[in-house]
């Protein structure tokens, strides 16, 4: 006798850029009667690197879960933008203002026409200078290939990333990950992943280029990190001195497949300090797939 169910799987391409590229995610709706087991399998027979699973909240509008192939995680860009892209697209949602339940909490969703957009918090800053060695050995870099005016830190808007800024595009394309001291580093400091930048980009009107490594996660290389370019976009106006409450942010051209992605950063200031992001984008409806589970 076959007790499997067939489990329905929307993959969007999320951050898409002028409707091309963008980081694939998968949602699954109506996602309350599946245990975190079974999400964990679904995730990883879907093999993105993250996996939305959508259910009825309390305190929300939805309640989202989160799997890599790996592990849960609290929170996820690309996979929360590709939902909410999905859930407007159908018309489940009607309002421009809607909101997510999490493991960590609540969430405003701002939807704006074809953009959706997520809130993070205000920007917590770590000092990682007995790990800067590690960390660019990790990347395969040295101290000259990094700005000297803008230290390698640790920066959570919900999400840990280490972020650090290279002095051009060059060295940005050329890194050459070690996987396994990525994921040390980032067990040892409980980072979702590490966040390269430089300020050349395809554009005059766009902030910096990105990669992003989260091998802990079970992500070697990232297309678009919505989590990630958050800090980014605070460490972009703290540190680097960047004064703009909008950062258009490009990820995923150096691939091996490349995908060029566009986060776009809103920053709420209060007072001049950043009180909290609004990170978004467009997400496009790929494909769909069928998942058999026990």
């Amino acid at each position: 006798m076959d007790n499997s169910r067939k489990i329905e799987v929307q993959i969007l391409n999320a951050f898409v850029d002028n409707n091309k590229g963008g980081n694939p995610a998968g949602v699954v709706l109506n996602a309350d009667n599946l245990t975190n087991e079974q999400k964990l399998k679904i995730a990883a027979k879907v093999g993105l690197s993250e996996t939305a699973f959508v259910s009825k909240s309390e305190i929300a509008d939805f309640k989202l879960d989160f799997f890599t192939p790996t592990r849960q995680i609290a929170h996820c860009g690309h996979a929360t933008i590709a939902t909410f892209s999905y859930l407007s697209q159908s018309g489940l949602i009607k309002n421009t203002l809607s909101s997510k339940e999490t493991i960590d909490g609540k969430r405003e969703i701002l939807l704006q026409g074809e953009l959706a957009f997520m809130e993070q918090k205000a920007p917590v800053y770590k000092n990682v200078d007995k790990q800067e060695a590690q960390i660019l050995r990790s990347l395969g870099l040295t101290k000259k290939d990094v700005l000297k005016e803008a230290p390698i830190s640790l920066v959570n808007t919900g999400n840990s990333f280490v972020i650090v800024p290279v002095k051009n595009v060059e060295i940005l394309k050329n890194i050459k990950p070690d996987h396994t001291l990525i994921s040390q580093i980032s067990e040892e400091l409980d980072l979702i992943g590490f966040y390269v930048f430089c300020t050349e980009t395809s554009s005059p009107i766009r902030d910096a280029n990105t990669r992003m490594f989260a091998p802990r996660y079970g992500i070697e290389e990232e297309a678009a990190t919505g989590m990630a370019a958050g800090p980014l976009a605070c460490y972009l106006f703290d540190i680097v001195g960047v004064r703009k409450d909008r950062m258009l942010i490009e990820q995923g051209w150096f691939m091996r497949q490349p995908s060029p992605s566009l986060i776009i950063a809103d920053l709420s200031l209060d007072n001049g300090k950043i009180s909290k992001i609004m990170a978004g984008g467009k997400g496009i409806l790929m494909t769909s797939l069928s998942v058999n589970i026990d």
